[in-house]
């Protein structure tokens, strides 16, 4: 591989408090080499040819959270190959896959399986969560020792959430004990039982059941009531209500964990649906207008730590349906970093504390050395025009699954180039 020379960039790496106009050099072997003001055509050899970036801005690969992958199981949704081709097209050069697929990820064999399948079909990350209960089934733990030696990264339910309060103990005790990473989808089954949308007047005019945000509520204080005598590292993966942010700026100062928030619920609300769309399914439901401005703000004042894409694919057969009978969920992996840009746009939060919960925020809770710019480190970042119109049109979204939330939907800022391990993935 050639050195690479980028000048003329603005540059924002959080973790490494960089946020200057410079350069970028990448070495032979694909990593960092300098980063920041320093790199400038005074500094390099003549000979070199420099790509002038003319203040397009670099940022560190976006590390996401929360990604649903169809396989094994469900690859006619999605599969590797097309998830990270996806992502790359995003701007994400990492992602935490979620175990609800076909057979559930909870046993070593699958784990062997899944990462031989990553490493020969992806070009990105991949850093895989196991289950935290047997098969999904909220009853028996899984063995958390044995799959973290084999590289698994975190443990989550995916969409279901553990119900009883001393399994929940049982699983924060070994979590502890192992140094494990829980992530739990928050939501209280007996109050959101047969729910379909955020509980209020609009799913009254449209005669769908509602899911009441106390649901949320409930389980977020269950656990960090736990939390308070069982210190493990403990996420919440999605809030979707001022409810829930109330209740995490009360606790912040009192217990040690931390919050993500799905992109949808940054930028959409219940009103969106309109007449029973689909494709706004989603879990945690859209809720007010107020909860969605509730948690902009919680993100610019830093108590929601991480912004995720809630990436599942869904194919058009099974959205394409009544409401009650549509899968939950969006496809919206690559449209994650253009959809949080509006924050800025609209003066909402700062372009650095939205660059942080994309990059450097859910490394550090993942404990994995990306969504930074250290020199030594791969040469994982992103190149893109942030002020650059488009619209999102399903048929030219790279994702197997069409399913987006934000169709025709109009948005300024566009990955143009991704690069992993100092390799150009991707070029609009």
């Amino acid at each position: 591989m050639k050195k690479k020379y980028f000048i003329n960039a603005n540059i924002i790496d959080p973790k490494n408090s960089i946020n200057e106009n410079g350069g970028l050099i990448i070495d032979e072997e694909g990593k960092i080499e300098a980063v920041g003001k320093k790199v400038n055509t005074n500094n390099l050899p003549s000979r070199e040819k420099p790509i002038d970036l003319k203040g397009k801005y670099i940022f560190p690969g976006l590390v996401d959270m929360r990604v649903f992958v169809g396989e094994p199981g469900y690859e006619y949704k999605e599969n590797f190959r097309t998830l990270s081709e996806a992502a790359l097209a995003g701007g994400v050069t990492s992602v935490v896959t979620m175990p609800n697929t076909d057979p559930v990820i909870d046993d070593v064999s699958i784990v062997d399986f899944l990462k031989r399948r990553g490493r020969d079909k992806s070009k990105i990350n991949i850093f895989p969560c196991a289950s935290l209960t047997e098969n999904l089934d909220g009853k028996n733990m899984t063995e958390f020792g044995l799959l973290q030696n084999k590289g698994i990264i975190a443990f989550t339910d995916g969409l279901r959430t553990i119900q009883n309060t001393r399994l929940m103990m049982r699983i924060m005790n070994s979590a502890y004990d192992l140094n494990s990473l829980i992530l739990q989808h928050v939501e209280d089954y007996e109050l959101s039982k047969n729910g379909m949308m955020n509980s209020g007047i609009i799913a009254t005019k449209l005669g769908l059941s509602g899911i009441p945000a106390v649901a949320e509520k409930i389980i977020i204080e269950r656990d960090l009531t736990l939390l308070e005598n069982i210190k493990c590292r403990y996420h919440i993966s999605q809030l979707s209500s001022s409810k829930s942010v109330q209740t995490i700026k009360e606790r912040k100062d009192k217990v040690k964990f931390t919050c993500g928030v799905s992109i949808n619920n940054l930028s959409l609300n219940e009103n969106d649906i309109g007449d029973f769309r689909t494709f706004l399914k989603l879990s945690p439901p859209l809720r007010t207008e107020e909860d969605r401005i509730s948690l902009v703000q919680a993100v610019k004042d830093e108590l929601i730590d991480v912004i995720v894409s809630d990436h599942k694919p869904e194919d058009e057969e099974s959205k394409r349906l009544t409401f009650s009978q549509a899968a939950t969920g969006a496809s919206g992996i690559e449209t994650l970093l253009s959809l949080s840009l509006e924050l800025y746009h609209n003066g909402s939060v700062k372009l650095e504390t939205i660059i942080k919960a994309l990059t450097s925020n859910p490394a550090k809770i993942l404990k994995i050395d990306k969504g930074n710019l250290s020199i030594g480190n791969d040469a994982d970042f992103c190149i893109v025009d942030i002020d650059k119109p488009w619209i999102v049109k399903k048929e030219n979204l790279v994702s197997k699954s069409k399913n987006t939330a934000i169709e025709d939907k109009k948005l300024q800022g566009k990955v143009t180039n991704t690069f992993v391990k100092g390799l150009e993935l991707f070029k609009l």
